[in-house]
């Protein structure tokens, strides 16, 4: 009968030894799977908001132009892409270009600037034209410029932004990677920020001033190379006010 009840006593203590092993492993097996939860959840919410960021960059297309809210406000300035109907807005939209192959200057149509209003992209290029119209009551100054918004793999080294003002042309990249000079019959790009950055003096009202903006990877850069395959960049125009010219003819800044 002892020996039962000692048997009895050494089976129930590790029975209970076994239950408190057990408890230890539950335990730490709900905290590594709590810390795994947490884990997932801030690389979920971290995929998300790249997700949000991305689709905001780029939401629309790959170049939209939009107007300084200021500038509409107080100088009556405007934009529009369609000349008939001078729907006046403060953010203009080109069509997407899918996929953008490098191409020559050549390839571009030499009627570009009068071909169409609006989105006219061609193959492997993007081409938008719209207008600015001033239906204020003074003279003004603004600035436009190409903004780069994001670069994939360096292909703004061999992008090119031409920029047709009123029938006047010009094509701004970046420097030559190799001899450290403007690209052939270009501008050299303003910044890493900014590719364009140009004053539009004397604007005076009912002015029209037409643009047309196109936009390319250039074949014959020589920083055009395999490495860049797969990359994009996303670039946007800013019409904006500088100063505007006062009626004793001095100027604000």
């Amino acid at each position: 009968m002892i020996v039962m009840l000692k048997l009895s006593k050494i089976v129930g203590e590790f029975m209970d030894k076994e239950i408190i092993i057990t408890a230890k492993d539950i335990a730490n097996r709900k905290k590594k799977y709590n810390n795994l939860k947490l884990i997932l959840s801030i690389i979920f919410i971290i995929l998300i908001l790249a997700f949000i960021i991305l689709s905001v960059i780029y939401n629309g297309g790959k170049f939209t132009v939009t107007l300084d809210p200021a500038l509409a406000l107080e100088s009556g300035i405007v934009i529009y892409d369609d000349p008939e109907i001078k729907e006046g807005k403060r953010k203009l939209t080109a069509k997407n270009l899918e996929f953008m192959d490098n191409i020559s200057i050549d390839w571009i149509p030499q009627n570009i600037d009068n071909e169409s209003n609006g989105t006219h992209n061609g193959e492997n290029y993007i081409a938008y034209t719209f207008y600015i119209e001033n239906q204020g009551k003074e003279v003004i100054n603004y600035w436009y410029s190409v903004v780069i918004d994001d670069v994939i793999k360096n292909v703004d080294e061999a992008a090119r932004v031409m920029i047709y003002l009123n029938g006047e042309r010009s094509v701004y990249a970046k420097i030559n990677s190799y001899t450290k000079e403007a690209e052939k019959d270009t501008k050299v790009f303003f910044s890493d920020e900014e590719a364009v950055l140009e004053q539009r003096r004397d604007f005076k009202p009912g002015d029209i001033d037409k643009f047309t903006v196109v936009i390319w990877l250039e074949g014959d850069d020589p920083d055009c190379v395999d490495s860049i395959l797969g990359g994009e960049i996303k670039m946007h125009m800013e019409i904006r006010e500088e100063h505007k010219e006062q009626e004793n003819g001095k100027e604000e800044k």
